[in-house]
């Protein structure tokens, strides 16, 4: 499997310092007569024989951090546990600590000692600029120290070999120093810039991440919310056809049926035939224009007196039928400029105007009615009075299924439209009932 540049890098902080050393002893010892004497060598031998027992027993002390860190990793979070579990062949620096920094102090010591007794051990020594950022404590000063250092024996190995011997190889070693300690120090702070770069992007992947994990909570919770509001939505549109079902029944069939039963009483109560096949025709008619209203209000469509008339005209054919059947005088009147009203105005008004007439034949024992209907600008109205006995309206009792819908579904029924119904009356003085919609035409 192809490793990871990380992974590559890992692999030569753990091998490459016995590869510099072997290296490093291979060509100190091809050039051992030119550079050493007979001390010399056995001297470099003691040396290298203490560079390799430093380099094992730092191996063995990153194998014992190592067993130690992941033993912890299976209490990390997932990531952190796979990240770990993908670097257990390869041992990583741990975090600088004293023992990092004695390897290092003691490993740069040892490199300056076998350059003095050879040039080409420099070779050996210049490790130290690859592992000096993760061996010294994280100070830049004490980094930049450390690199310093170990530009020292590099620029010596490179002058000719330490001491230096002669002006001129001072002067060599000065430049080749600066050379070193600079490229060095440029490295370090290129790559001082790039961790804390590399840092900011960790950084910011992990706030996406929390953002992304919080905007997936809210998804989940907008998701519940949604579905609660399509939940509450079509409770409330049952609901709202429930009333409208139980408003359009009360408003045609409960009074077809009540106008129907009081036509066949008073053909039972006649002994006069000819008058008692008037009370059944009524009944019959009644009949009849309850069951096409009934068939409408099922299907949720116009008033049958809509079907064929504009308001107006419906008005006045209904408040007709109405006086003819009830016997009470009635007049109907319109002001203002008539225009085709929106079907659902037209509904709404003629069915209040049902209502209250309905109202008027069984509470009020009036002999005279009236209705206005008033084109007035953006609004229009209705008014629906009579002389009958009157009432408190403060005095209503709440309604009940026996009771009907009256003065409450009338106002349910503006108030759909944003309007509003007004009541007058008084206990000797006759009722008046206006209601007041916005004016919306017909499309």
């Amino acid at each position: 499997m192809t490793m990871t540049v990380e992974e590559r890098w890992q692999q030569f902080y753990r091998w490459g310092p016995y590869l510099l050393l072997a290296l490093a002893t291979v060509l100190a010892g091809s050039s051992a007569e030119e550079f050493m004497t007979g001390s010399s060598r056995v001297a470099a031998g003691v040396l290298i024989v203490a560079c390799l027992a430093l380099q094992l027993w730092w191996t063995v002390h990153q194998r014992a951090l190592l067993a130690a860190v992941r033993p912890a990793a299976a209490h990390l979070p997932t990531g952190a546990a796979a990240t770990v579990q993908a670097t257990r062949s390869v041992p990583v620096p741990g975090a600088p600590s004293a023992a990092s920094t004695s390897y290092f102090l003691l490993r740069t010591a040892l490199g300056y000692a076998l350059t003095w007794l050879n040039p080409l051990f420099a070779v050996h020594a210049c490790v130290g600029y690859f592992d000096a950022v993760h061996l010294l404590p994280p100070r830049p000063a004490v980094t930049r120290a450390g690199l310093l250092a170990v530009a020292v024996p590099v620029a010596g190995s490179q002058s000719g070999g330490l001491p230096p011997s002669s002006t001129l190889q001072w002067i060599a070693f000065g430049g080749l120093f600066t050379v070193n300690a600079g490229l060095a120090l440029v490295f370090f702070q290129l790559s001082a810039r790039e961790t804390e770069k590399a840092a900011e992007r960790a950084a910011t992947i992990t706030e996406l991440a929390r953002a992304n994990a919080r905007l997936e909570q809210a998804l989940a919770e907008n998701s519940a919310l949604q579905a609660q509001l399509l939940l509450q939505a079509r409770e409330a549109g049952v609901a709202d056809e429930r009333r409208r079902l139980a408003a359009e029944i009360h408003d045609t069939i409960a009074q077809g049926l009540t106008g129907i039963i009081t036509q066949l009483q008073a053909a039972l109560g006649t002994a006069d035939s000819a008058q008692a096949r008037v009370h059944l025709r009524r009944a019959v008619d009644l009949a009849r224009r309850s069951l096409g209203e009934a068939r409408h209000s099922v299907h949720n469509l116009s008033p049958v007196a809509l079907e064929h008339d504009l308001l107006p005209d419906a008005l006045q054919k209904t408040l007709a039928v109405w006086s003819k059947r009830t016997g009470i005088t009635a007049r109907f009147t319109t002001t203002g400029t008539q225009e085709p009203l929106h079907d659902e105005v037209a509904a709404t008004l003629l069915r209040i105007a049902q209502e209250a007439l309905a109202n008027t034949e069984r509470h009020s024992g009036a002999t005279r009615a009236g209705v206005t209907l008033s084109f007035m600008g953006d609004e229009v109205t209705l008014d629906i009075r009579d002389d009958g006995q009157g009432f408190d309206p403060a005095a209503l009792p709440a309604r009940t299924h026996a009771a009907g819908f009256g003065l409450a579904g009338m106002r349910a029924r503006a108030e759909r439209l944003a309007g509003a119904v007004a009541v007058e009356s008084s206990p000797g003085e006759g009722t008046a009932i206006s209601v007041r919609v916005p004016l919306v035409r017909h499309e």
